[in-house]
Order: C-alpha cells, then sequence, then structure tokens
C-alpha cells in the first residue's frame, strides 16, 4: 500500500520537523485479526495483528505503543485492571497451539463458526468462551500425546525456572480461584461461612510454604494447566517482539499503576492499610477519581537484609519488562514518587479523595495522622495557603529529599542498581506535575505529555500548547481516554469553537503570504483541515516525540474508553479487518490522518523555521504521493 517513494518522502519530512519517534499507539484487543482467527476479540500474535505491524510500518511509524498485556477479569476488561505478570489468556492465538499440535486446524475451524464475531467491537465474554474451549482442549491433548506431553514438558521446566519468582504466586491464585468457586479471594470462606485462611496466605511475610505445598500437590492438573498457557502466550510474545523488530518498529509497554485483584491477594504484604490511591480534583475530572488501587508500603521499602517486599515487587515487575520490551509508558507517574492517597474507610469515595493528600507530603495532618511516619516534605516547606493537590504545596526540597521521593522510581528507570542499564521511558504527565514529581523527572531528564486537544486556544500559559512542548516531552492529539480528534473537530465546527481553533494554529502554520483571514475561515469550516493542521502542529513543536492513538490515525469516531464508566461498550472498540481499503479511502477524503497531507502544512508553516527554498524539492514529492493516491 505505500511505496518505497512514499515511505522515502514522509521519513525526510519527519526528519525535517526534528521528530524523532512517531508512534502508534493501539491496545491488544482492538487489533485486527482476519475471519479465520477471530475468536471476538484481537491480539498482537495473530496473522491479523502481523499485517497490521506492516501497515503502521509502511505508514511512517517507528514504534508501538500497548497497553497493559496483563490478565483481565471475567467481569472487567479494562487492561489497567489486569494482572502485573501473568500474560492475558485472551491474547493466546490458536495458531500457536494448532503449530504445537495441541489443537488441529479442523477443530479451530468448528468452533469458530459458532463465533458471530463483529471485526468492529470485542465480544469480551465471547471471547473467554473460545479461549476456555481451547485451553481444555489443548490440555487434554498434552497429557494424552507422550510425545507431545515429554518435549513441551522440557520447555515448561525452563520457563518455571525462569519465571519462578511471580509464577508460583499466579498459579496458586488459579488453583484456589477455582477451589473457591471462582470467586474473588476477598470472598473466599470455610465449611461455616467463616474468611477462609486462604485469604491471607501472603498477607505477611510468614513463611507459608508448608500450606502452598500441599495446594499445589492437590491440584497438581490446574497447576500445570496455568503454567502451559503462561508458556505459550509468553513464548507468542517473544515472536511478535521479533517481528516489530523486523519491521523496524520498537516495542513499548505500559506499566499500570493499579494492580489486579489478584495481585492483592499475592502482594498482600507489600501493600499499605487504610488507603487508596486515587486523583485528586484536576482540571480533567474536578470531582476526584477513586480509583481504588492499592498503594505500596513505605515501610515494607527496604529492610535490614536489603530491599523489602514493596520494592521487591517492582524490581522483579521492571526487570520483566526490561526483557520483554524496548521501552515503557509509566502510567500515572505521580503514583511512584507522590501518590494522591485516601482513607479506605470513609464510605463516600468522592468525600474520601477529595481530602486526599500525597502520601510523602502530610507531616502534620490531623486527618492523616497515620502518614506522619512516611513524610519526606516538612512542615516548612508547605504552602498552607494552597490546596494539598496544587502543583505547589510543596514550595521546596532538598537534593536528599529528592533522592527520598524518586526511591521507587529509581528502580524504573533501572531495577537493578548496579547497572548502568536504561529503558527508555515516557511518562504520563497530564495536567498536573506536582513539585516533587517535576523535580524528579528532571534528574532524569524525562518530559511530560501534550494533549492538543485539551488546549484552550485562547489561553497562551495552557499546560498543553505545542509552544511550551520541550524536546523531552511527548506530544500527541489524544489517548485511549479522550474522544477521538474525528469526533471532536465535528463537534467544534457544530458549535462554533472551531473558529478559535483556526485562530490560535493560524498563528503558527499560515504560509507566509497567504491570507490569514482565508486560512482561518477554511479551515475553521472543514473537519479535514482542521484535523490535519492540529496534526501538523504535532509536527513543528520542539518535542521529538509524537503518539498517535489508533483512532485518531484511522479516522474513527467512536469512544475506545469513557473513564468512570463501566458498561458493554467500554475497552471494545476494534480496528475492521478492512482497514487498509478503509484508510486509504478515508485519508484520500480527508476523513483519516494523512502523512504527506500533514507533512506539506508543516513545512510550509513559519513556526517550523524552515525556508520554502529548502523545502520545495521535498513538498514537490509528497505533493506526488497525494496525486498518485487520487488517481
Amino acid at each position: 500500500m505505500f511505496s518505497e517513494s512514499y515511505q522515502s518522502a514522509v521519513h525526510e519530512g519527519l526528519r525535517l520537523c526534528g521528530v524523532d519517534k512517531l508512534f502508534l499507539q493501539i491496545h491488544d484487543a482492538s487489533f485486527p485479526s482476519r475471519p479465520e482467527e477471530d475468536i471476538g476479540r484481537g491480539s498482537p500474535y495473530t496473522d491479523g495483528a502481523a499485517a497490521f505491524l506492516k501497515f503502521a510500518h509502511g505508514c511512517g511509524f517507528n514504534g508501538v505503543q500497548l497497553g497493559p498485556q496483563g490478565a483481565t477479569a471475567r467481569n472487567n476488561a479494562s487492561p489497567y485492571d489486569g494482572t502485573v505478570f501473568s500474560r492475558n489468556p485472551l491474547c493466546l492465538p490458536l495458531a500457536e497451539l494448532v503449530a504445537w499440535d495441541l489443537l488441529t486446524e479442523e477443530w479451530v475451524a468448528e468452533r469458530l463458526s459458532r463465533v458471530t464475531a463483529n471485526p468492529e467491537r470485542v465480544d469480551y465474554a465471547g471471547a473467554w468462551s473460545v479461549i476456555e474451549d481451547a485451553i481444555e482442549a489443548a490440555y487434554a491433548e498434552y497429557v494424552r500425546d507422550r510425545r507431545l506431553h515429554r518435549v513441551l514438558t522440557s520447555h515448561l521446566d525452563r520457563f518455571r525456572t525462569n519465571n519462578q519468582s511471580w509464577l508460583e504466586r499466579d498459579v496458586l491464585y488459579g488453583i484456589l480461584f477455582e477451589r473457591h468457586g471462582r470467586k474473588s479471594w476477598r470472598h473466599w470462606v470455610d465449611d461455616r461461612g467463616q474468611p477462609h485462611g486462604d485469604r491471607h496466605l501472603f498477607a505477611s511475610e510468614v513463611d507459608a510454604a508448608d500450606r502452598i505445598g500441599t495446594i499445589r500437590s492437590s491440584q497438581g492438573s490446574v497447576a500445570e494447566r496455568y503454567e502451559l498457557v503462561q508458556f505459550l502466550v509468553h513464548s507468542s510474545h517473544l515472536e511478535f517482539r521479533r517481528a516489530a523488530a523486523r519491521e523496524g518498529l520498537q516495542l513499548y509497554a505500559d506499566l499500570q499503576i493499579g494492580m489486579s485483584d489478584q495481585d492483592n491477594w499475592a502482594y498482600r504484604s507489600a501493600l499499605l492499610p487504610g488507603y487508596f490511591m486515587g486523583a485528586p480534583p484536576s482540571r480533567t475530572n474536578r470531582a476526584g477519581q477513586p480509583w481504588g488501587f492499592t498503594v505500596l508500603d513505605p515501610s515494607k521499602y527496604w529492610t535490614t537484609e536489603g530491599p523489602g517486599p514493596a520494592l521487591m515487587l517492582v524490581i522483579e515487575r521492571l526487570k520483566k519488562i526490561y526483557s520483554e520490551y524496548d521501552g515503557v509508558r509509566v502510567d500515572h507517574p505521580h503514583g511512584w514518587v507522590c501518590p494522591w492517597v485516601y482513607r479506605s474507610d470513609i464510605e463516600d469515595a468522592f468525600e474520601a479523595v477529595q481530602n486526599g493528600v500525597r502520601l510523602f507530603s502530610a507531616p502534620d495532618l490531623e486527618d492523616h495522622p497515620n502518614l506522619a511516619q512516611f513524610a519526606i516534605a516538612k512542615p516548612d516547606q508547605l504552602d498552607r495557603n494552597r490546596l494539598r493537590y496544587a502543583e505547589n504545596w510543596v514550595t521546596h526540597l532538598t537534593e536528599d529529599q529528592i533522592d527520598q521521593y524518586g526511591r521507587v522510581f529509581t528502580r524504573i528507570v533501572a531495577p537493578d542498581a548496579s547497572s548502568r542499564q536504561r529503558l527508555d521511558l515516557v511518562c504520563e504527565v497530564l495536567s498536573t506535575l506536582p513539585y516533587p514529581l517535576k523535580c524528579v523527572l528532571e534528574r532524569f531528564g524525562l518530559g511530560r505529555f501534550r494533549v492538543l486537544q485539551k488546549v484552550d486556544p485562547n489561553n497562551p500559559t495552557d499546560v498543553y500548547r505545542s509552544e511550551l512542548a520541550e524536546p523531552v516531552d511527548w506530544i500527541m492529539l489524544g489517548n485511549h481516554d479522550t474522544p477521538p480528534i474525528w469526533r471532536l473537530v465535528h463537534d467544534w465546527i457544530a458549535d462554533g469553537r472551531s473558529k478559535a481553533r483556526a485562530e490560535d494554529l493560524s498563528q503558527r502554520l499560515c504560509p507566509e503570504g497567504a491570507n490569514r483571514e482565508d486560512w482561518i475561515a477554511e479551515t475553521a469550516a472543514d473537519a479535514g483541515a482542521l484535523a490535519h493542521a492540529l496534526f501538523a502542529d504535532l509536527l513543528i513543536s520542539r518535542a521529538r516525540n509524537i503518539m498517535v492513538f489508533m483512532s485518531d490515525l484511522l479516522g474513527m469516531d467512536e469512544c475506545y474508553n469513557v473513564p468512570g464508566t463501566v458498561n458493554d461498550q467500554n475497552w471494545t472498540l476494534r480496528v475492521d479487518r478492512n482497514y487498509a481499503q478503509q484508510y486509504a479511502r478515508q485519508a484520500l477524503a480527508g476523513e483519516a490522518l494523512s502523512l504527506p497531507r500533514t507533512l506539506l502544512i508543516a513545512l510550509e508553516a513559519p513556526a517550523l523555521g524552515v525556508s520554502r527554498e529548502a523545502t520545495a524539492s521535498l513538498r514537490s514529492r509528497l505533493e506526488r504521493e497525494l496525486e498518485m493516491d487520487r488517481a
């Protein structure tokens, strides 16, 4: 679809604009699948996903930003509530099971013939049904076929050895989850209806080896099946990473701040009792967001022997990520440096989160007396005239205090303190940048997010403005939590807000010698023109890193996720399997992102600081590419 001349022109244009990284953001469930492999949900490990990688590279991207890839509960499709170690069985491609002779092609064809897959939406329950049937059939074949059992067992033994630090706990939860009627650990009861002791297996550092051995030996088949699935889906990920590298694409993970219900059981000894993590009131959500996420216990960071259970959890997570990806998006880095915490004993969650505080910045608050022991900021370093969630509630810090705020984040930068190895990091800092987090990010030379759809065009100091972006920042139109740009531009035109947007953009994009009023009027009245002007504003900023969400690339106008909403539509938007043909048609009509069209706007922008003479040849090449598309 994309010729060598197209790719050459686009890459040259991106270079002139100073763009080092152009990443496409897409979550696992949204990948397209071919009809013969579609279980009702996407996976990065299918043939359809492999073709989509080629499409992304051909389009001009040099990286893919995935979402969290942990196992999600049957009643919650959000990847941000998935497990932090085990991979999602829903990503297991049936072709992998066929390749291992665990399933036959006939079995797959017959089972998928009963699937009514919507190529534009995830059927979450249906996908679970298919995968559970496939796992049951595959495990039965593994047990029946001695030759296959012998071959796979050798692989499983190595997998167990290499992943013992997390695999054993996840296997145990899988066993107990089945034994207790597939209920959350919080509802496990004994024969008398009393809380079962299994709830507290990892609630302390007390050695539970005898109990663990008894549980595992009594349910060997459940454990073996769990390990087999994890081995297979991890193998699929390894091949996916190789395929991405062959296409010239870097692969970034998403280090979610929350943990799954399963992880809260497995790592309970590392968690702070009495508190949850959320987000304080902000310009995005004035009521605050009571996420209900658990919080690492600072008293469990270190022991006399070295890193304690809280810090070891972080280290083990990051070691695994380092071995499986090229970089990582740090979800809500505030949570790793200065988390906003609120009391769990207050019935009204919104009241609780609105009266919360940052964990290490509460040395003497009457409503949070238990947090004084963890305070890093001193009483005289707080501005009591500000709200607690204000960016400058903490006014100044010493170098030693910055060290303390960065205790956990330092391990994210490099999990092995003795190694110089460092992963590429993308930090999801949105509207709020608390002073302690600002200090820690500056220490490591890390930037923030600039989300252009959120810009107030009448506010020259808005933190999201493209002119304020620094080279280390990541700039984007939106992400998985925002409406797609194609919906917004139509809304802005309908309600008259598009003119203010166009006027603001004209200051940077209107070519020299052009009639500014005409440019504003034309841009404000045409959804495609306005969307591409916004895309061009990304390119001409000083930020050298750009993220594009799948919806904004492909011209989708439906939301992927509406924060705070729980329904069957959230987290279910997929790339249609006919995306290539649809994209070609929509890009030509100005209804999907066309990089040649965007670059033509950017290369003529006065704010880019490159003369028209210097870009004349490239602009001619880009115009030829557009003419070839029209032909």
